[in-house]
């Protein structure tokens, strides 16, 4: 067993399909069919149904894809230390960022990070916060920017900075003239929120203890910051 058997079954996993896989990891399909058979051999078991189409992992090729994903991660670490030592950052790092984050956050540092680690080759995907721990888990991304703390064996959490909850409102609402707005002075039917599944919608409905915001969202359904604030103002 070796670290590129390893890479050519989470391929196969990926692709579903033998011949896009070995184009994936630049070999001839006979080499890459040829070095997972060896491995199934091994391990005196089947990976992969190759009866089907797509083809699909056995249930015992689930389990052992799952922790070729961990091994080759652990792997991908101490290329890393050694980097590190280096003073010297390359490589891809994929990081997973909440949309409500990225316009306002990511400027402030990407800059910097490309200008100080010229060789390393960030690749930055927006998606909600159940994609980006799900990505992260199953080793798609390196890190993500998320709002709240995540509990968990897979994942370590490092606070980066807090925010206070701003209003935005409407010069024409009796709101707009407080200094402080207090939740219960907040109902649902005033309130524009995010879509279903992002983590700011969900922290702001507990927050003012709001059960449902249905009126709002069938009026119009929203998923931008920006347009948010166009549309009060």
């Amino acid at each position: 067993m070796n670290l590129q058997q390893l890479e050519y079954i989470l391929a196969v996993d990926e692709l579903r399909h033998f011949a896009k896989a070995a184009e994936y990891c630049n070999v001839t399909q006979p080499t890459l069919s040829a070095m997972i058979q060896k491995l199934e051999d091994e391990l005196n078991t089947k990976l992969f149904d190759r009866t089907t189409q797509p083809v699909q992992p056995t249930l015992t090729g689930r389990k052992v894809i799952e922790q070729a994903r961990i091994t080759l991660r652990q792997a991908n670490l101490i290329k890393d230390i050694v980097k590190e030592e280096a003073c010297s950052l390359g490589g891809i790092f994929r990081i997973g960022v909440l949309p409500t984050i990225a316009p306002y956050l990511l400027p402030r540092f990407f800059p910097e990070l490309m200008e100080e680690y010229p060789s390393l080759d960030i690749r930055v995907t927006e998606m909600k916060t159940q994609e980006c721990l799900e990505a992260l888990k199953a080793g798609e991304l390196e890190a993500v920017l998320i709002a709240g703390a995540t509990e968990g064996a897979h994942f370590h959490s490092i606070p980066l900075y807090y925010e206070s909850f701003l209003g935005y409102v409407s010069r024409h609402n009796a709101l707009f003239k407080k200094e402080m707005i207090r939740s219960s002075e907040v109902s649902g039917e005033q309130l524009w929120l995010l879509d279903e599944g992002h983590c700011f919608r969900d922290q702001l409905m507990r927050f003012c203890q709001l059960e449902s915001a249905q009126s709002c969202q069938i009026a119009y359904r929203l998923g931008s910051m920006e347009t948010f604030m166009r549309m009060v103002e």
